[in-house]
């Protein structure tokens, strides 16, 4: 029989805790998961979930970190041709989403986003903050944070579009062939040339 409340606090422990509130995420949204649902969801106290994460805010950090997993997905993503990079990173996301009629953890954390604002701000923080600033940064490319927020907003309108609104021909389409048409976006944002700035009008 399992046994729930006082685990010893151990690392497969922290990973079923963040396991456990990615499920709640992505079910409940920000405001519908508590931190006592999540701990009774991993099976442990409450006080354990509260001394490995200290509130809300920081376990839905941990729990973007870990849907993300930036570090390595920056090494995957530069494994490549340069000019292949918008529709590796599109790849990315999209396996990272699964299929659309089952779509995983990363669906909660933009919905998250879309009705809560420490939600919104924490998503913006690590977009900006440790992954694709980091990426266009590692490219030496000028601009990385408009390039990082531009970029951002193509992936989280196409999320929201395919998979929480479910528009149908985005539903429809495969993989290949939106990364036909949305990666050339990707790419311009990533390492295309920035506009040359328009003189004042008179």
């Amino acid at each position: 029989m399992r046994k729930t409340g006082r685990r010893p606090g151990t690392s497969t422990t922290r990973q079923e805790i963040v396991a456990a509130a990615a499920a709640s995420f992505s079910f409940h949204g920000y405001d519908g998961t508590s931190m006592r649902q999540v701990a009774a969801d991993a099976g442990v106290d409450p006080a354990l979930v509260r001394r490995f994460f200290g509130g809300m805010e920081q376990l839905f950090s941990a729990v973007v970190a870990e849907v993300f997993q930036p570090d390595r997905a920056i090494v995957t993503l530069l494994d490549g041709p340069r000019g292949t990079l918008g529709r590796r990173l599109l790849g990315y996301v999209l396996s990272l989403l699964g299929d659309v009629d089952a779509p995983g953890p990363l669906l909660g954390i933009i919905r998250s986003a879309a009705t809560n604002e420490h939600a919104a701000a924490q998503v913006r923080e690590f977009l900006a903050a440790d992954f694709l600033v980091k990426l266009i940064r590692t490219l030496g490319m000028d601009h990385p944070e408009l390039r990082a927020t531009l970029t951002a907003s193509q992936l989280v309108g196409l999320i929201i579009a395919r998979y929480a609104v479910r528009a149908e021909p985005l539903v429809a389409a495969g993989p290949d062939q939106l990364a036909d048409w949305v990666a050339p976006t990707l790419q311009r944002y990533l390492t295309g040339r920035a506009p040359s700035p328009q003189p004042p009008s008179r």
